[in-house]
């Protein structure tokens, strides 16, 4: 009984704040697609509660918590994009996952980040992911018509779907606030 808290407090922590590996993971990728000499400036964003409840009824997902990774992307002087960590429900496992987003709130780039599930990684999967590409925050995220499904990865496609709608929806209410 003793370890399994343990192990739980282990893996509530280590959700609740990016580790060093985590986050230099999402800088690496950050600077990879906008090249070494790009600035970030990293924010931890406590969500508005009238804010938190708008955007889970428009992404049909309650956030994994009140607290979110962001990062602002800078060439230059010029804010030219925000990256933001968030994790979502696998079946019994949380799903940490990446989007990047340009100055008008379209998805960049999506990354999964760790994948905690025994099955359903396939959603990893760099040409699945590129769906998503050019999509904002008012794009329908229909599984089956827009987005392609994952036959043995349904819950993983569904959270990671909504997961992206909902980050989409939330830069498109805060962005400009950051």
């Amino acid at each position: 009984m003793y370890k399994i808290i343990i192990t739980t407090l282990i893996l509530f922590n280590t959700l609740l704040s990016p580790t060093s590996d985590i986050r230099s993971e999402v800088e690496g990728i950050i600077k990879s697609y906008f090249g070494n000499e790009t600035r970030l400036e990293f924010i931890n964003y406590e969500i508005p509660n009238e804010i938190r409840r708008d955007v889970e009824k428009k992404s049909g997902q309650k956030f994994f918590r009140e607290l979110i990774y962001i990062w602002k992307v800078y060439s230059g002087e010029e804010y030219i994009a925000t990256a933001v960590i968030d994790n979502v429900y696998g079946k019994s496992q949380p799903i940490t996952f990446m989007v990047l987003l340009n100055r008008n709130c379209e998805v960049l780039l999506t990354e999964i980040i760790k994948y905690r599930e025994p099955y359903g990684g396939q959603i990893s999967n760099k040409n699945w992911l590129k769906q998503f590409n050019g999509k904002d925050f008012s794009y329908s995220y229909k599984i089956g018509d827009d987005i392609s499904t994952i036959s043995g990865a349904t819950i993983s496609v569904n959270s990671i779907t909504k997961g992206i709608k909902k980050i989409t929806v939330l830069i498109n209410l805060i962005g400009k606030d950051l």
